[in-house]
C-alpha cells in the first residue's frame, strides 16, 4: 500500500502554486497602498487582510502582512 507521505505536487507545480500566490500578495499591496499611504499600518494592515483572507485556504495573517503593511504606512509601496 503506497503512503499518503508520498502524494505532493512536483516540483513545477509546486513554483507555480508560489509565483501565483506571490502574485496575489503583490497586487494586495498595490490595491492597498494606493488608498492607505500615511495612514495607520493598522489600517494597511486590515484592508490587506480583507483583500487575503478569501484567496487562500486556511489563511491567517503573519508578520510578513504587517511588514507590508507598515511599508505601505510609510508610504513606500506610493503608487
Amino acid at each position: 500500500m503506497a503512503s499518503i507521505t508520498e502524494v505532493h505536487w512536483n516540483d513545477e507545480a509546486r513554483d507555480k502554486i508560489v509565483t501565483d500566490a506571490d502574485k496575489v500578495l503583490q497586487d494586495a499591496v498595490t490595491d492597498v497602498a494606493r488608498g492607505f499611504e500615511g495612514d495607520s499600518w493598522e489600517a494597511a494592515f486590515t484592508a490587506l487582510n480583507a483583500r487575503l483572507k478569501d484567496r487562500f485556504i486556511d489563511y491567517e495573517p503573519g508578520p510578513d502582512v504587517r511588514k507590508y503593511a507598515e511599508a505601505i504606512a510609510a508610504g513606500e509601496y506610493s503608487a
